[in-house]
């Protein structure tokens, strides 16, 4: 008697043959896989696997760059790399790297969260248009309703984000999208369009970027990025133009410090530039320094509030800065768990919120378009809060009206708005990507 022979589900991360070969291939279906956390529905195609339709002038011919690593995640976790669509788009195969579970010395991902997987995809395609997205809105009481939705278009082609994303800045004038990413033999600065097409990008003279700022103004054009690094480039902020050229450096490159008179930093995490050209950073993401300085024109200290601390106006990693159209200045101070606010011109401490922040500090604060709502992101807990903004006078205590709760190990870092649209912007390090919520009119 011939022996039945036995099936056995291949072991995640293991090569298989292009997905071409297996079953269906069509874009569409690709992409569908090449996002995080997101699931949707589409009508059936007939199975191709012709390479996708060339792609819109801003983006370069042909297929994405060989750097280029394709991730797939579902429910939270990372199921391995290019071995499922690579060949699909006439690239040869690659291994596949541990899931993020197996990298943190955790269980890997069984095959039931696969089938889990295909489950969602199961009910998109039963389910019209809807987009299904595991824990995607946290309503923080009865009656709220959803105030933001994600923007599954954007980007075009998620595989350029290659590194750890930790930041993003938008350039609502020309409708330009900044994210700096980490990573060895990675691009550290990618640009796109707003419509989420991959336009150009930069690596010269940036090491580590933490945060990244654009201004617009009548004269001035250009994009500033902390660098963190410590090599010849870190504990720096410098300013570029929009097509990367470098134009100033504050600070010593490759040396920590406190000095004012020259100015040093050590691990900067955040600038925020004022029209004017006043500017204020956030010094540092766990350096030696926790201060706040608001510097002029010509890059002098007008004033400097904080040092290592708990009490009134000290910080614990002061991590994020925004200025509202009031005066104030918002720092979050992530570690203390807690935003304080001060007086933009004399550096005075106006307040501080606390109550928002029990189960994580703040990382990241913007304020919306409208400046009624301040969005606050906090990493460990996967949430961006959105906070009633105080109109002016007195600062009070935060109340939470809303929330986006993001799927497990996203780890939104910061985050930025476009004044045009309202558009949120979210740079996710754990996820590798960027993702893009509208407002809900």
């Amino acid at each position: 008697m011939t022996p039945k022979r036995q099936h056995r589900a291949p072991l995640l991360g293991a090569a298989r043959p292009p997905r071409c070969l297996r079953r269906s291939c069509t874009p569409k279906a690709a992409s569908q896989l090449s996002r995080f956390p997101r699931t949707t529905a589409h009508s059936a195609e007939p199975s191709s696997c012709a390479p996708p339709p060339p792609p819109p002038l801003l983006i370069p011919a042909g297929p994405a760059p060989s750097w280029a690593a394709r991730r797939h995640f579902v429910g939270g976790h990372r199921l391995g790399t290019e071995r499922v669509s690579r060949g699909c788009h006439g690239n040869a195969a690659r291994p596949a790297r541990p899931g993020l579970a197996s990298m943190r010395g955790k269980r890997a991902v069984g095959p039931w969260l696969v089938m889990a997987g295909a489950l969602l995809v199961l009910l998109g395609l039963l389910g019209g248009s809807q987009v299904l997205k595991a824990f995607d809105y946290f309503y923080p009481s009865s009656g709220q309703q959803q105030m933001y939705k994600l923007d599954i278009s954007w980007p075009k082609i998620p595989e350029y984000f290659t590194g750890q994303t930790f930041c993003v800045a938008v350039d609502s004038l020309h409708g330009l999208v900044y994210v700096g990413q980490r990573g060895d033999n990675v691009p550290k600065v990618l640009v796109f369009s707003e419509e989420g097409y991959f336009l150009y990008s930069w690596n010269d003279t940036v090491e580590m970027p933490h945060g990244i700022f654009v201004l617009n103004t009548a004269t001035d054009s250009s994009v500033w990025i902390t660098d963190v690094g410590a090599g010849k480039y870190g504990h720096t902020v410098k300013q570029y133009s929009p097509s990367g050229k470098l134009l100033q450096i504050l600070g010593t490159p490759g040396n920590a410090g406190s000095s004012l008179n020259p100015i040093q930093f050590d691990q900067p995490a955040e600038i925020f530039v004022e029209e004017s050209g006043d500017m204020y950073v956030v010094d540092g993401d766990g350096g030696m320094n926790n201060r706040l300085l608001k510097l002029s024109t010509d890059y002098k200290e007008i004033w400097l509030s904080g040092e290592n601390g708990t009490g009134i106006g000290q910080f614990k990693i002061p991590h994020s800065v925004t200025v509202d159209p009031y005066g104030r200045v918002w720092v979050a101070d992530r570690d203390n768990r807690r935003i304080q606010v001060f007086d933009k011109v004399t550096g005075e401490w106006l307040g501080a919120w606390s109550s928002c922040f029990s189960e994580d500090g703040p990382y990241s604060v913007r304020f919306t378009a409208d400046y009624k709502y301040l969005i606050v992101a906090q990493m460990n807990i996967n949430r961006l809060a959105i906070l009633a903004a105080p109109p002016v006078g007195i600062i009070g205590d935060c109340a939470i009206v809303n929330a986006i709760q993001l799927a497990d190990e996203t780890k939104p870092h910061l985050v930025d708005i476009d004044m045009k649209s309202g558009a949120i912007y979210i740079a996710e390090i754990g996820a590798q990507q960027v993702q893009k919520y509208v407002p809900i009119s």
